[in-house]
């Protein structure tokens, strides 16, 4: 069984299933296809709450590639999932399911970057704070509930 942390501005989506996948960098081990994943919030800390029970189940994971740059307005400059390069509407609604919508961040993060924009400035503008600028290669995990 694999353990995947979220940031706090996450867990209310996570726990609410409104956002069913996750973005990783390569490590020995992700989540397999038929396995359960176990979803925390604040893992290896005093405040660590689990975010769903009982687990949901991994249903696919594919490579993901994310290009980054301050050059653009949106930051995003592409995504390709599994080889497949995503459309500009595409995109916004993948930033929209990994968590970046407005409706569902709320002033979580937006206090912190700056100003509110579509789910892929938002995206954009996280991934950059968190990943610098630049080509993201990993997983891309995703699951259903139990």
């Amino acid at each position: 069984m694999v353990a995947y942390s979220f940031k706090a501005m996450f867990g209310p989506q996570v726990s609410g299933l409104i956002k069913r996948h996750t973005v990783r960098a390569d490590r020995k081990r992700h989540a397999r296809p038929g396995e359960p994943v176990q979803l925390y919030q604040g893992m290896r800390t005093r405040n660590c709450v689990k975010l769903v029970d009982p687990d949901p189940i991994c249903v696919r994971v594919r490579p993901i590639a994310i290009v980054t740059t301050w050059l653009l307005e949106e930051f995003i400059a592409s995504i390709v999932i599994d080889g497949r390069s995503l459309h500009r509407d595409e995109i916004e609604a993948f930033a929209a399911a990994d968590g970046f919508g407005i409706e569902h961040i709320g002033d979580c993060r937006m206090k912190q970057i700056g100003r509110i924009g579509s789910a892929r400035w938002n995206m954009g503008a996280f991934w950059n704070a968190e990943h610098g600028q630049g080509l993201f290669e990993g997983k891309l995990i995703e699951w259903e509930p139990a």
